[in-house]
């Protein structure tokens, strides 16, 4: 017949417990599902100091604390204990690590483990909180200590090529600004707004080591990205990518359409009516219906025809390899957008002309920020998934958490 004894040391080995740690009691409350485990540190042994690891006494105990670990046979576990405090010579009075714990946590490192896990699982917070018995702010400082591991873990020294975006945080104009790292397909960080200051404040968090040696940087033509990348890694190349330019190009395009849509409805014709999406698509992406409907517009006799055309011939100038047979190219399509008569194309093509520079960049790098198209809908989803967020810290966290590529787990 086991002994309490036998019980205890049973818990300890289940916890993996070194000596002098020991086990004192085991408490099973049935009616709350529920089993609480006493460890102790004897009183009489000598304790690490946390900062030195210089043997020291015991000065004395803390207050009884409470731990959350792994369910036994469905029932609550809790590991309670009174820790020591250390009386170190150089550092002080010290609370000394547990062995079960990190510090400043209320849930044991298998614990941590097993709801980083769910929560990645279940893609939300809400849910993972509901299936661990957990509240909404328990499962998210696991999440937010578990963010601020997998950064002091990470590793930069192979960031080469990064993308700077800005994406929308909240309604009414809220902004955030994103950092990416292209070849690792990773969210280096996220800060809130998108303007100069914010800029510079993404790229404070990275290492000034690392920032030298980042080689090109693909962004919008937004001023605070460019102004902020020549401050902080005037080594870097900027590069105007194809997918921002033909984010421009679509815009164009579609506004050219509806004036002209607008225009004939004043008539009564619905020539372009529902037409809009077959201007920014991909013909070869079009079904056999759209692209029948395509060519019935008569192209040629359209504003918006032309347009498009201006457009799609653009796409030519991303095939070039040498730099002077793409300028040659761009001063060609340049001429025919500025005399196309079509305000909105004439714009845009302004508007390259005057970053021609850091377009021809893309070249000689070819880099792009789509893959932040990709990242949208997991932030779309981070969103939904809370109800959205007010407070930014949260929504940063929740973002590193699922797209940042950390280590997460408890050592």
């Amino acid at each position: 017949m086991k002994t309490s004894s036998d019980l205890h040391n049973h818990y300890r080995l289940l916890l993996g417990l070194l000596p002098p740690w020991v086990v004192t009691n085991v408490d099973l409350k049935v009616d709350q599902r529920l089993v609480e485990i006493a460890v102790q540190w004897p009183v009489d042994h000598e304790v690490e100091c946390p900062e030195c690891q210089r043997s020291c006494s015991i000065k004395d105990q803390r207050e009884e604390r409470r731990w959350r670990h792994l369910d036994t046979m469905q029932f609550q576990t809790i590991i309670k204990s009174r820790i020591p405090r250390s009386e170190c010579p150089d550092h002080g009075v010290k609370t000394i690590a547990v062995p079960w714990a990190g510090p400043n946590s209320r849930f044991t490192l298998l614990f941590e483990r097993f709801a980083i896990d769910m929560m990645i699982a279940a893609k939300s917070i809400k849910a993972a909180a509901g299936l661990l018995g957990l509240s909404w702010d328990q499962v998210h400082h696991i999440q937010a200590r578990a963010v601020e591991r997998g950064l002091l873990r990470r590793k930069l020294d192979d960031v080469k090529h990064v993308g700077i975006d800005e994406k929308s945080f909240l309604k009414g104009h809220k902004y955030a600004s994103l950092m990416v790292d292209i070849d690792g397909a990773r969210i280096l960080d996220v800060v809130q707004d998108r303007t100069l200051e914010a800029a510079e404040q993404l790229w404070q968090k990275l290492p000034e080591e690392v920032r030298g040696g980042i080689d090109a940087v693909a962004m919008d033509m937004w001023d605070a990205f460019i102004t902020s990348t020549k401050k902080h890694a005037p080594q870097a190349d900027i590069v105007h990518d194809k997918f921002h330019i033909s984010k421009y190009l679509n815009e164009a395009v579609d506004k050219v359409r509806r004036a002209e849509h607008k225009w004939f409805m004043k008539d009564g014709d619905e020539t372009l009516k529902g037409a809009k999406y077959l201007f920014l698509k991909n013909p070869e992406n079009m079904s056999d219906l759209e692209r029948d409907r395509f060519k019935s517009l008569r192209m040629d006799n359209l504003k918006a025809g032309r347009a498009w055309s201006i457009k799609e011939t653009f796409s030519e100038f991303w095939t070039y390899s040498y730099q002077a047979s793409a300028e040659k190219f761009f001063q060609r399509w340049y001429w025919w957008a500025t005399h196309s008569r079509l305000k909105p194309m004439i714009d845009v093509a302004k508007l390259m002309k005057r970053h021609l520079d850091n377009i021809l960049t893309y070249l000689r790098h070819q880099i792009t920020n789509a893959m932040m198209e990709g990242f949208n809908s997991k932030i779309q989803s981070i969103k939904a998934n809370a109800r959205g967020y007010r407070n930014f810290a949260n929504y940063r966290i929740a973002i590193l958490f699922y797209c940042g590529k950390l280590e997460l787990h408890p050592l």
